[in-house]
Formats: structure tokens, C-alpha cells, sequence
């Protein structure tokens, strides 16, 4: 039995619970009856099932007592700081990087006794290296459960503070480097010789699946890796890990002992260079036990070896439970090792590919493939719940995908290695593998772009059809290791017999609605989708981060079987309206673009840059006919506030205006009130996210709104919606609906 193995099962679940829920002093107590009562059962020398529940129970309690005791001793001093304003000492752990107001860099204050990995974000562009000391007064920021504002990711990676600049700061670079450093300069040096050795198209990936250096991977590229389920391949893993240790073993003649000499310290010094992100700690922990096994003669079991890896990173920090590159590598590992072979045997057991003799080429092909496909679904089956969650989004032809490229990512990815290491003895034939290896990356990526761009490519979650199908999936997946006569053709006939009636429900179920009005949850911006029958108009698009809202608002058109727009109307040039839209054009195309009528802004020759066909710009009132209802434009006043001159969109439909003013304030209104006669209206789209300044008593009393929809985030520090803007509505009888509260906002009727 394999005792470790049920303790971390506890353990993590546990650390997960304490990851994602403020856990109060009574989970203490709960611990302790945990222990308790799985020490009681272990005593009484019950059977397995009930040792292996034990264990569990037992997991669950040491987890529950570790979490409260890391929160309440090791978190209790960067706790302290949240939201406070103090004059620290900093020391950067690593090179600075550029955010688009400053530069942020990661590196350690002390407090106290204890030293505790911060990411400060500096107001100037100087860029800072490892080693530098930063003086200066900060605020800071808890980035877990129990601060002031919602927890960030960042704790994830062991960041429990977050520091922004309030004052002057002194910067002292450092007199020398530090041998603690080396990871960090390797990393840098690795950077540049690879820019300096690929083209400009070729560099981004070959950094990003050598060390997980994706900062100059653009979105196209991104998107294209994740539609076509590859996109691990840029995030360092276990991949990268095993055909490494390969490369060692190979390189030492398969000698245990040689191995170890060199592969140890390969390892380390790979994992510190990529970043010690969850998901190479735990390759490389499984890996490091591997070659311990080898070396002492031992049995190596992978299973347990997993369950090693994960109670020693949660031990580290508990909080990495929430990763998702920390699930999604152990959720793939686990899957590998619960359904690779009984795939394998499925596939070899199938009539005429039994009948084949395993030693000749075309048996090794096909046990090759066979072994590729078997790894393939086999890690998807734990993964694809978390990309749903994490990425609305799973991949439909990410085996396909895997069985084209993972062969050329393994030569590419040793390539990559020679080419770093010749470089160091001959540089001209470091190039010449360059120039090869550029071949391997244009096949990577030219596969990936082909896949990604068919119909089905990918399915969204955005969609509860689609939601319930994938529930349905793993509810026939139960049931089908039950049963005793499996049947997998009859298992597949009925998934996509299924996905089939999700995807139809999908795309037909919106027209079924006279008209449909959609506020996305991007943020802090706006993205409002107009539907009226088989047309779509789409008005701004931005948010927090511009991908993200790119990514949401076709994920939400996609789930709906909308590849393409009527048209794009944008109400200003604002980040958090218009960010996004460069992105967005690259994966849906608009039949007509909608512009303002303002003077250039670099954000709008990034749109013309990727928009191909219509442009219209508004300077006078335009009346666009859309089946049964029509969009009325009126351009606002070109000012130096670009917020009054957004223009404002009237949506009208048979029985339903609707009306966007964008960022206007109550005076900008005041002026549209004076020049239009505009009617009542049932929804209203908050001026302004809902600022005091905007959505005015003169603008509510003329066109009476029935409904008004707010775009906004939580916790903003805009303070949007105001309280002042909320009584307003309440006092004019309006229906408030935000997307902080309840996501994404669908009127239809």
C-alpha cells in the first residue's frame, strides 16, 4: 500500500481548502480531531480500505494544522503591512521589467528576523539588477487570503507582499555579483544569445521553450498554441524535464553513477534558471528521486514519488496549492499514471494493429504512435476540467497537435541545449544548428496556426451547454471504468453524438431572442455585444488586462458559433475600451469598423493595422439599418477630455432601445440631450463605470431607463460605482445590474 501516496491525497486537499478559503481557528481544532481520529483508526489495525482512509484523514489534519500555523507565524508580519504606507529597505533578487507606467523587480525585504519575497513596482524606467538596494517609502499589498483586497496569484510563487512607490527612492547598485545571482544573469545571458543567434519570428519561442520565457510571445502566437492544445510546451514542465535527464543519461553511457554526477546538478541548475515555477520543481523533484533510485539500486514507484513532490512543495508553501501550473502538472502526471497503459493496451488490442510484429519498423511506428496517443489522453482526462476553469477553453485537436510536434519539440528543445553549449567552444557551428532549428520552429508553429484556425478546434465553457456536456463526459467516464464489458467506440460515439446536440444548443439558442444585449465581465472597462437575430455588433472591448478582455469576448462569440462580426464600434480611445480590440481582430474579423471622430492615438493605428476590411468615421450623426431595428451614432465633441468626445450608441429594436454614452460625464450628456431628441429607453449602459460625474438626473429624466447595466471590477480604485450614482438610479426606479456582482449581464427579450 502505498502509504504516502493516500497521506498527500489529505495533505493537498487540505492546503487547496486553505489556498482558496480564509480558514478561522476552529480548523485547528478540526485538525486535531482529524489526527486524532486517524491514529485511533490505524491502531485498531483495520483493513486497507479503512488504513488508506486513515492515512487520508490524517493528511487532512497535518495539512489543516501546517496552514495555521504558516498563516499565524510566518504570514503574520507581511499581513501587518497591508495597506500601509512604510519606508523600507529592498534588495532585487532578479533583472527589472518594464510594466507601462515604471518598472516592477522582484527581490526581499526583511522584517523582523524573516525574509520575505516581495515585487515592487518603481514610478521611473531605470532598470535595476540583481543584487541592487532600493530604498523607499511603499504601499503595500497582502497578495493572500486575509488582506484587504482579493488575494493574487503571486503567492503562489511565494510573493506574499506587493509594494508600490510613494515617494523618492534611492537606488544603489550592487558593488559585485553575488554567486546567489548566477541563476539570474545565466537566465538574462540565455536570453539575449538566443535573440542574437534567431531570427526576430524564431526568438520568442525558442526562449520561451527553452527557460518559460514567454515576454515577447505575441498573442497571436499564444493563442494559436492554446487553441491547438500545446501551449504547455511554453510553459517549462515535466516535458522539458524528462527529454533533459535523456539527454544526461544518454551522454553517460546509461551509467547510474555518471548520471547522477551529472544529472543532479543538471537539474538544480535548470530548475533555478527557469524560475522554480511549480511545475518544474515537481519534475525535477520526481526526476531527482529517480536517479537516488537508480544509484542505491532501488525500486522506483512514480506514484509515490508524485505524492513526495507534492507534500514537500506544499510543506515549502502551502499557498502553491493554488497554482495553476502546480495543478495542471500534477493533475496531468496523475492521469499518466492512472489511464496511460490501459489506453496503450486498448489501442495495441484493437484487430489488425494486434497483428503486427512488434519488432519490425512498421510495429515500432505504430507502438511509437500508440504510445504518444495513450500519454496524450491520458493527461487530458485531469486536466481538462482546470483548463475549463482556468482558461474557458479545451482543446478538441490537442492530440492531433501532440502527435504532429511533440517529436520536432523534443529534437528542437536538445537542439536549443547544443546550441548553448557549442556556442560557448564555435559559433559558426552554433548557426548552422540555428538555422536548422529555425525549420523545426516554423513546422511548431505552422502546425499549431493550421489546427487552431479549423471550426472546432476548441470548445468554450462560456457556454452551459457546453459546461453540462463536459459534466455529462466525465459522468459516462465513471460509469465506463465500472462497468465490466467496456465498450470505448460506443463511449466515443456517445461524447460526440452529445457535443454535437451542446453545439447546436449553443448557437441556435440565441436566436431564438428578438434581440440580446451582453455586458462581458472584463474588468475594469467595457465590451457590450448587440445581437439582433443573425447580426452582431460589438461596442469597445478592454478591461484589466487587453488580452484577457480579447480573450473573453471571443470566447463568449466563439461558444456561440460566431466566428465573424457585423461590425465594431469603438466609443473612444481609452485602455480600458479600446485595449483589447487589436487582439480581438486577430482571432474574430468585423465586416465594419467604427470610429470616433479624433485626432490619431497610437491605439487606433494599432486597430487600422489589423482591421482589413470597411472603416467609417463618425463626425456627424450616422443611422446604420440592421435587420429589423437600426444603430444611430452621435460623434462627441473633439475635446481634450477624451472622455466627452466618446461617441454614443443607440441601439434601437422593435421592443428595446438601448443607449451607450461611453466615458461621458453629465455635461458631455447635456450637450447630446440638446442636439438629439432621444426616446425612453429600457436599458442604459452606466456612463463612465458608474462615476458620480456621469449617468446625470438631466440624461435619467429625459430618456427614463428601465434597466442600467455597470461595467466595472471589484474592488477598483476608482471607487466606481459611487454611492452617490447608485442612489441616483434607486431614485429614479432603475433596474441596477453589474458585472462585479453577477458577471457577465445578458438582457434578451
Amino acid at each position: 500500500m502505498r502509504k504516502l501516496l493516500w497521506f498527500s491525497l489529505g495533505f493537498a486537499a487540505s492546503c487547496a481548502v486553505g489556498a482558496y478559503f480564509l480558514l478561522s481557528g476552529i480548523f485547528a481544532i478540526i485538525g486535531v480531531a482529524f489526527l486524532v481520529i486517524s491514529v485511533i483508526c490505524l491502531l485498531l489495525r483495520l483493513n486497507n480500505g479503512w488504513k488508506k482512509f486513515a492515512l487520508v484523514l490524517l493528511g487532512c489534519g497535518m495539512g489543516l494544522l501546517w496552514l495555521q500555523i504558516y498563516n499565524g507565524c510566518y504570514l503574520a508580519a507581511p499581513k501587518s503591512l497591508d495597506g500601509e504606507t512604510v519606508s523600507v529597505q529592498f534588495r532585487a533578487t532578479d533583472f527589472s521589467f518594464d510594466t507601462g507606467y515604471g518598472t516592477g523587480v522582484d527581490g526581499k525585504i526583511t522584517l523582523g528576523n524573516q525574509s520575505y519575497k516581495a515585487r515592487i513596482y518603481l514610478d521611473s524606467d531605470q532598470q535595476v539588477s540583481p543584487g541592487t538596494v532600493i530604498h523607499g517609502e511603499f504601499r503595500f499589498r497582502f497578495t493572500t487570503l486575509g488582506g484587504q483586497r482579493e488575494p493574487t496569484y503571486h503567492r503562489s510563487q511565494g510573493i506574499f507582499l506587493m509594494a508600490y512607490q510613494t515617494g523618492d527612492t534611492t537606488v544603489v547598485p550592487a558593488a559585485t555579483r553575488s554567486w546567489r545571482y548566477i541563476p539570474a544573469y545565466l537566465r538574462r545571458g540565455i536570453v539575449d544569445y538566443l535573440d542574437s543567434m534567431f531570427s526576430y519570428a524564431s526568438a520568442p519561442f525558442a526562449k520561451a521553450l527553452l527557460i518559460g520565457d514567454t515576454t515577447d510571445l505575441d498573442y497571436a502566437t499564444q493563442t494559436h498554441l492554446m487553441l491547438s492544445g500545446i501551449r504547455h510546451v511554453a510553459a517549462v514542465s515535466g516535458l522539458h524535464v524528462s527529454i533533459l535527464f535523456s539527454m544526461v543519461y544518454l551522454i553517460a553511457g546509461k551509467r547510474r553513477f555518471l548520471t547522477a554526477i551529472l544529472g543532479i546538478p543538471c537539474l538544480l541548475l535548470f530548475a533555478a534558471v527557469a524560475g522554480f515555477t511549480p511545475s518544474i520543481m515537481r519534475a525535477c523533484m520526481m526526476q531527482l528521486l529517480m536517479i537516488l533510485a537508480m544509484v542505491f539500486n532501488r525500486e522506483y514507484d512514480p506514484p509515490t514519488a508524485l505524492a513526495f513532490a507534492v507534500v514537500t512543495m506544499l510543506s515549502i508553501n502551502p499557498h502553491c496549492a493554488s497554482a495553476v501550473g502546480f495543478q495542471l502538472s500534477v493533475a496531468s502526471v496523475a492521469g499518466i499514471f492512472l489511464f496511460a497503459s490501459r489506453i496503450y493496451n486498448r489501442i495495441m488490442g484493437f484487430g489488425p494493429l494486434s497483428k503486427i510484429p512488434p519488432k519490425t519498423y512498421k510495429g515500432r511506428f505504430v507502438r511509437a504512435v500508440a504510445g504518444s496517443v495513450s500519454v496524450s489522453v491520458s493527461a487530458v482526462v485531469l486536466t481538462a476540467p482546470l483548463t475549463a476553469i482556468y482558461f474557458d477553453c479545451v482543446s478538441l485537436i490537442g492530440i492531433l497537435t501532440n502527435l504532429l510536434c511533440l517529436w520536432a519539440v523534443t529534437i528542437l528543445f536538445c537542439g536549443l541545449i547544443a546550441v548553448c553549449v557549442i556556442g560557448l567552444v564555435w559559433l559558426p557551428a552554433a548557426k548552422i544548428i540555428c538555422w536548422v532549428l529555425e525549420w523545426l520552429i516554423g513546422y511548431i508553429l505552422g502546425v499549431s496556426t493550421l489546427l487552431s484556425k479549423f471550426p472546432l478546434a476548441a470548445i468554450y465553457t462560456d457556454s452551459t451547454y457546453i459546461v453540462l456536456w463536459l459534466v455529462f463526459c466525465y459522468i459516462l467516464l465513471g460509469a465506463y471504468f465500472i462497468m465490466k464489458n467496456k465498450r470505448p467506440v460506443t463511449l466515443l460515439c456517445c461524447m460526440t453524438v452529445t457535443l454535437c446536440v451542446a453545439l447546436l444548443a449553443s448557437w441556435f439558442e440565441p436566436l431564438l431572442d428578438n434581440y440580446r444585449v451582453t455586458a462581458l465581465d472584463v474588468g475594469q472597462g467595457q465590451c457590450i455585444i448587440l445581437q439582433n437575430g443573425r447580426k452582431t455588433f460589438m461596442v469597445d472591448c478592454g478591461g484589466d488586462r487587453a488580452e484577457d478582455a480579447a480573450d473573453q469576448a471571443a470566447a463568449y462569440l466563439h461558444s456561440r458559433g460566431i466566428y465573424h462580426i457585423d461590425g465594431l464600434i469603438i466609443t473612444h480611445y481609452d485602455e480600458d475600451h479600446v485595449g483589447g480590440i487589436p487582439y480581438f481582430l486577430q482571432r474574430i474579423p468585423a465586416d465594419l469598423l467604427v470610429l470616433p471622430g479624433q485626432e490619431d492615438h497610437d491605439l487606433k493605428t494599432a486597430i487600422e493595422a489589423v482591421h482589413k476590411s470597411e472603416t467609417v468615421i463618425v463626425n456627424e450623426d450616422i443611422s446604420l439599418d440592421w435587420n429589423t431595428g437600426n444603430i444611430n451614432l452621435y460623434p462627441g465633441e473633439i475635446s481634450n477630455t477624451s472622455n466627452e468626445s466618446s461617441l454614443c450608441v443607440l441601439f434601437k429594436t422593435e421592443k428595446c432601445d438601448i443607449l451607450i454614452t461611453g466615458d461621458r460625464s453629465q455635461a458631455g450628456e447635456a450637450k447630446l440631450l440638446q442636439t438629439h431628441s432621444l426616446p425612453d429607453i429600457e436599458v442604459l449602459v452606466a456612463g463612465h463605470h458608474g462615476a458620480k460625474d456621469a449617468t446625470g438626473e438631466l440624461l435619467l429624466t429625459v430618456t427614463k431607463p428601465e434597466i442600467v447595466l455597470i461595467s466595472v471590477s471589484e474592488n477598483n480604485n476608482f471607487g466606481h460605482p459611487s454611492d452617490e450614482t447608485l442612489q441616483r438610479l434607486i431614485r429614479y426606479g432603475c433596474k441596477i445590474y453589474r458585472t462585479d456582482l453577477e458577471g457577465n449581464i445578458i438582457i434578451r427579450g
